[in-house]
């Protein structure tokens, strides 16, 4: 699933591309993957054609454009969820259809934005004009503190760690506490930090939470310097693969000799999710 980094170059990219511009038509291929309206293609694009795109933001995962009509009048948002496999293409309209291409928008005669979807998981909503996008999509408001904002500080990640007897690994995938992190760069995050994914989070010290806010700001930076993590799906609007994969210290990695001690990365299973980890660099909690 594409995480902050990935979402955020796919915004740039989204903004460089289409801010500005009118949507002048469009084609669902599948219809479930517009969530509201729910599942009328034709009111859909009635209420989207004629109106321009203002901007592209970012908030957690999901991707908010700010919509106007032709007298530069508020007119609501649209939103894009892209879960496990979604992507954003901007691509020639006679450029031949990918057989997962789930939503395309036009813009004039010559580009469109192709939604491509292989396991159909992604989302879209058209939010009307006086509404927020936290009303239509709930999971909006329940997201935490963007860990790239001035508010993620080390006394915020104590507070949020302080009386949690869950495993550190889980806490920050929990998107109600930082929203956008999930386990690439989680795993890269406790690497650098020197945290075992296992760590219970109230028994991190002072200085291990400083550790980790600094370790998961600087992940996420380089995250989005490299242009993102490719593993399977991941493409930015452009089509290009990213690069982090690349220079991961540890995901992607089992078997592997770290690059700082040579110990070979592990490989477990935390609440379903794999967690790779160097056992020398991150010492067990146990």
């Amino acid at each position: 699933m594409p995480e902050l980094p990935e979402v955020e170059i796919v915004c740039t990219g989204l903004n460089q591309a289409t801010s500005g511009l009118t949507i002048t038509g469009g084609q669902v291929l599948l219809e479930r993957t517009i969530a509201h309206p729910v599942p009328h293609q034709e009111l859909f694009w009635q209420s989207l054609v004629g109106l321009h795109i203002i901007n592209w933001s970012r908030r957690g995962k999901y991707l908010i454009a700010s919509l106007a009509n032709d007298r530069d009048e508020d007119s609501g948002f649209l939103a894009v969820h892209l879960r496990m496999t979604g992507q954003l293409l901007w691509l020639k309209q006679y450029e031949p259809l990918s057989k997962h291409t789930r939503v395309r928008f036009f813009f004039g005669q010559i580009q469109e934005l192709r939604f491509v979807d292989i396991r159909t998981f992604g989302k879209i909503w058209l939010i009307p004009a006086g509404m927020s996008p936290e009303s239509i999509i709930t999971s909006l408001g329940g997201l935490g503190i963007e860990p790239l904002s001035a508010g993620f500080t080390v006394d915020y990640l104590i507070d949020r760690l302080s009386k949690r007897n869950n495993k550190i690994k889980n806490i920050l995938l929990d998107q109600s506490i930082i929203a956008g992190v999930g386990n690439i760069y989680a795993d890269e995050s406790l690497f650098e930090s020197r945290i075992h994914p296992e760590t219970i989070a109230c028994s991190l010290t002072k200085s291990n939470c400083q550790d980790l806010q600094k370790s998961v700001v600087n992940v996420l930076k380089r995250g989005i310097e490299q242009g993102g993590t490719t593993i399977r799906d991941f493409r930015t609007v452009t089509g290009i693969n990213g690069n982090y994969g690349g220079v991961a210290w540890v995901y992607g990695r089992a078997g592997q000799p770290c690059r700082i001690c040579g110990g070979l990365i592990q490989k477990i299973k935390l609440a379903g999710r794999s967690s790779h980890f160097c056992p020398k660099c991150q010492a067990s909690p146990t």
